[in-house]
């Protein structure tokens, strides 16, 4: 039998080190996959439950390993619903490549079923390079191209493959005339560091600052040393976008944490009071957390030259990779003698870590969701990787969960799309099957998507050398995380039609499909809830009954969210009574730790 494009293509995916692609099937892609199936000895086909979670996973793929994540989808709609999580990757400016079937050549133009204009379709989230197989010869180079420019543009790249196309015989060497392309494999990350005039100007800048302030993003994976060390010269703190939670242990005492709505009063109160600012790898969009305009001097490192002096107006602008730039800038930097600031700095954050552990305390009806997370945090093991899903969650995940050096999280960062928690979670269990794995989600993603996804896990998880993998449910039958903005951002009450989450087993469903489930809705039950689902020998769903009414305190409080916030409950807010009770407790806790029971 003669090698087929679609074989053709396999073998070329696996040429660029390639061994795991996130689909599912159709029969605009009928070739492809039998060319998988013949090569099911050395690639891998992970069978999801819906193109959309296909793309989540190559998304967390990437965003895990560094590596190039491959999804595959049918014509048509399965192609449509790759879109949303190839946002989420082109977003977070991840190296993701899509290939997607379509109907035959032949009848393309003719409004055939499943006929859609997939290269108008995504060449928006793939605009870097999204092109289509016309011929068997061009197959090769498209391929190359796709991967490469994923992998030097960190993007979204798409290749179209036809129906007919797919079935042809390959061409893998096309023959020598005008009009050919001969294209190759390989690609090696170049080392860019600016010139040393442009890190002599950075480092006047940051010598000359009495209060400087750095913030880091996942631009600073891989260079948590480097940014340690210029923290102890430069005698400050470090405040972490919330895709750079896990480029920076959370335990080290200058470490300020998250920033913005989701973050902590040090990191505000960093901001607030600097004079110099370093931004590190970070895009983060909320100027409103960043120094007033004329506050402070700034240098940005950045890989990407586009993104430079966006959020703040930087007095000198670095293009370069953040470990290598940080290298090359340390000759330069001073050490600060006064170490005032750096003191004071330590002292805002231990005494924030005491308001978390008050407020995670507090009781509440039945579950307190600071109280789950706060309590897993210590138990977390070594090396322990950390999906979490957008919602209230997220609070949580940013403030009360400590990462330690070693560990590993991400979430949907630039999209804050829900759904990805547990196929993130699944993504991570393949690519790394010795580890610990957690997916934190409301009851609103977990309605939406991870249900679905949790039959993939008792799909696979028997192949796992690790059965670990723990999916932590909070319960509390609201899309929370909306409720709040409507209360705080334009003075609503709780809308219960559209915010009301309809109740679900979700640790009987577990249990049914032959996972491990685990309700918790009493306080003194979390800890042991936690120790019982570390201890199990599959994967496990921990349901927490948590209170809706506990409040997602930002780390500053405008008059503006105030008044809003109290117009919503003179308006009778359904839960009236319970948001004023939790949110007493908190606010009391945030100034006199422990005095709010």
């Amino acid at each position: 039998m003669a090698e087929t494009v679609s074989d053709f293509m396999v073998k070329r995916l696996l040429d660029w080190g390639i061994k795991r692609i996130y689909g599912y099937p159709g029969d605009g892609i009928n070739g492809i996959m039998g060319a998988l199936n013949r090569a099911s000895d050395s690639m891998a086909f992970v069978q999801v439950r819906h193109e959309e979670m296909a793309a989540f996973m190559a998304c967390a793929h990437a965003k895990f390993t560094g590596e190039v994540g491959v999804c595959l989808a049918t014509s048509g709609p399965g192609a449509i619903h790759l879109l949303n999580g190839l946002y989420d990757a082109q977003l977070d400016h991840q190296p993701v490549v899509a290939i997607v079937g379509q109907q035959a050549r032949t009848a393309l133009g003719g409004h055939y079923q499943q006929e859609v204009d997939l290269i108008t379709l995504f060449k928006d989230v793939a605009h870097e390079y999204v092109h289509m197989a016309t011929d068997p010869a061009q197959v090769r180079h498209l391929i190359d191209r796709a991967i490469r420019i994923a992998r030097s543009e960190r993007c979204v790249t798409c290749v179209i493959v036809p129906a007919d196309v797919q079935e042809l015989e390959a061409v893998p060497s096309p023959e020598r005339k005008h009009g050919t392309i001969f294209s190759g494999i390989g690609y090696a990350d170049p080392r860019v560091v600016p010139a040393d005039a442009d890190l002599r100007r950075a480092a006047d800048v940051l010598n000359a600052g009495e209060r400087v302030a750095i913030l880091i993003g996942a631009g600073a994976m891989g260079a948590a040393d480097e940014v340690t060390e210029v923290a102890d010269l430069l005698g400050t703190g470090v405040a972490k976008a919330l895709l750079g939670k896990a480029a920076l242990p959370d335990d080290l005492p200058f470490v300020t944490g998250s920033i913005g709505l989701l973050g902590t009063r040090p990191s505000w109160e960093m901001m607030a009071n600097c004079d110099t600012l370093l931004m590190i790898g970070s895009r983060f969009p909320y100027s409103e957390f960043l120094p007033k305009e004329g506050q402070a001097r700034g240098v940005q490192i950045d890989l990407d030259g586009r993104m430079l002096s966006m959020r703040y107006p930087m007095e000198v602008n670095l293009v370069g990779d953040s470990k290598e730039t940080l290298r090359a800038l340390i000759p330069y930097l001073q050490r600060k003698r006064d170490r005032r600031w750096r003191e004071w700095i330590e002292g805002t954050i231990a005494e924030w870590w005491r308001v978390l552990e008050a407020r995670a305390m507090n009781d509440a009806d039945p579950l307190n969701p600071q109280r789950v997370a706060w309590e897993l945090s210590p138990r977390l093991p070594d090396n322990a990787i950390i999906a979490c899903d957008t919602g209230s969650v997220t609070n949580w995940y940013a403030r009360d969960i400590k990462l330690r050096r070693g560990m590993m999280g991400s979430v949907s960062g630039t999209l804050a799309t829900m759904g990805p928690g547990v196929p993130y979670a699944i993504a991570a269990k393949f690519a790394f099957p010795d580890r610990p794995v957690f997916a934190l989600v409301g009851d609103g993603s977990m309605q939406m998507a991870g249900n679905n996804e949790l039959i993939t896990v008792a799909k696979y998880w028997k192949e796992w050398r690790n059965p670990q993998l723990i999916v932590l449910v909070l319960n509390n039958h609201d899309l929370n995380q909306v409720t709040w903005e409507q209360r705080v951002l334009v003075g609503d009450t709780k809308f219960e039609a559209s915010q009301n989450v309809p109740d679900f087993p979700y640790a009987g469903y577990a249990e049914s499909i032959g996972l491990k489930g685990i309700r918790v809705d009493s306080p003194d039950a979390v800890g042991p809830a936690w120790e019982e689902a570390l201890a199990a020998d599959r994967p496990v769903v921990v349901e927490a009954i948590t209170d809706p009414n506990v409040p997602p305190l930002p780390p500053h409080i405008t008059f503006e969210q105030a008044k809003s916030f109290a117009m919503s409950l003179f308006k009778g807010d359904p839960d009236a009574v319970g948001v004023i009770r939790q949110s007493f407790k908190d606010m009391v806790e945030s100034y006199l730790p422990r005095r709010g029971k």
